[in-house]
């Protein structure tokens, strides 16, 4: 199949916003392991006086998961789908988190570009026309120093983990979409977007020919083992 992209993505994503949260409540690891990924960011003094950028940030999960690691900082959430952002507008944030509907591209034109301390970007990348230009755009937005951590489906590269992730797509993911009133086509995305997508260790790679320095990943425990990593890597230059 042919993936979703740009505009026809955010609209897929629109459509879906208002069940997204409660399909992502059958995955019991979800929210846990969005927090291991910010806490693997590595911040000092719970993040006081740092900014922070939440890139697809969607319905706040990722939000909700680098506010609970960094209390302190000040928090800069972005999507591209208004409706992702309309459901987490509904939820109940301190005066340090702040939303702005954009996509990464574009948000320099927004008066967003930062610079940022660190930015964090989950279920993001995969799902770019161009991966590298999202990874170009962060690396601009981080200040010498600023670190990256990149919470993302990227597949071990064996086969029993590409068989994992299509027996829960089409056990579980497919089925609850079909019948979530936003209709198929995202959900589909999602799953070929995985298969389609760097393996943990292409995507290392990639991250240190955008100019990353000290990438590497880490993977999440539980079903998703092999499934889900976390990249972290920082801007070259200056340090916490």
């Amino acid at each position: 199949m042919t993936l979703l992209q740009g505009a026809e993505l955010s609209q897929a994503f629109d459509r879906g916003a208002s069940a997204y949260d409660r399909l992502i409540a059958i995955n019991p690891g979800y929210h846990r392991a969005l927090r291991r990924s910010a806490r693997r960011l590595a911040l000092p003094d719970l993040g006081a006086g740092l900014r922070l950028l939440d890139l697809g940030c969607g319905t706040g999960s990722s939000t909700a998961a680098l506010l609970r690691s960094y209390p302190r900082a000040r928090i800069t959430a972005v999507d591209a789908s208004a409706g992702m952002l309309a459901q987490a507008a509904e939820k109940r944030w301190p005066s340090t988190v702040r939303f702005v509907h954009s996509p990464v591209e574009e948000l320099s034109g927004t008066g967003e570009a930062g610079p940022y301390d660190a930015v964090f970007a989950a279920y993001l990348v995969r799902n770019a026309a161009d991966p590298g230009a999202v990874l170009d755009a962060v690396h601009r937005m981080l200040r010498p120093g600023g670190r990256l951590a990149v919470h993302e489906y990227a597949l071990s590269g064996r086969a029993v983990h590409r068989a994992v992730w299509s027996a829960v797509c089409g056990g579980v993911v497919l089925p609850l979409g079909a019948v979530s009133g936003g209709g198929t086509a995202l959900y589909r995305h999602l799953w070929r977007s995985v298969l389609d997508f760097d393996t943990a260790g292409r995507f290392t790679e990639r991250l240190a020919r955008h100019g990353f320095a000290g990438a590497r990943s880490s993977p999440m425990t539980g079903w998703q083992h092999g499934v889900v990593h976390t990249f972290t890597a920082r801007r070259p230059g200056g340090e916490f």
